[in-house]
């Protein structure tokens, strides 16, 4: 909704995962580093495409670590992340009712696990409804 409302090209990051990936998590099996780190670098590269364009883009993944925060980052500059706070309950609902997703609801309690709350991100309560998150991440960042 957010690319929507500014014009912005959207990129679901879990569409990068390698179709490895993605059987794994179909299975219920949480990834590993070395099974992240491609994805994370497909997602590096993309960002470095857009800003090399100076393009504008929204992308939802699970950038659960300052690592891998720092990964997507690279040297690229003006990137900011945004963080959708919920509780895991939430997250489990959520994850429960995306039809043919490939990640599951078995999955959450492990991504939490490593969960690292940025410091440097923009946090939002991801419960509230969208327009509202919209509307708070276009004032903070003021766009």
């Amino acid at each position: 909704l957010l690319a929507a409302t500014l014009g912005w090209r959207f990129i679901d990051g879990d569409l990068l995962h390698p179709p490895a990936n993605k059987e794994k998590m179909r299975a219920g099996v949480p990834l590993t580093e070395q099974d992240r780190a491609p994805w994370l670098a497909a997602l590096h590269e993309v960002i470095a495409r857009a800003v090399d364009r100076r393009e504008s883009m929204v992308i939802a993944c699970s950038a659960l670590t300052a690592r891998y925060r720092d990964a997507l980052r690279g040297e690229c500059r003006g990137v900011r992340f945004v963080y959708l706070k919920v509780v895991q309950g939430v997250a489990v609902e959520r994850s429960a009712a995306r039809r043919g997703h490939f990640a599951g609801p078995a999955l959450v309690p492990t991504q939490f696990t490593i969960l690292e709350e940025p410091a440097d991100a923009l946090t939002v309560d991801g419960a509230l409804p969208s327009e509202e998150i919209v509307t708070e991440v276009r004032d903070e960042f003021g766009i």
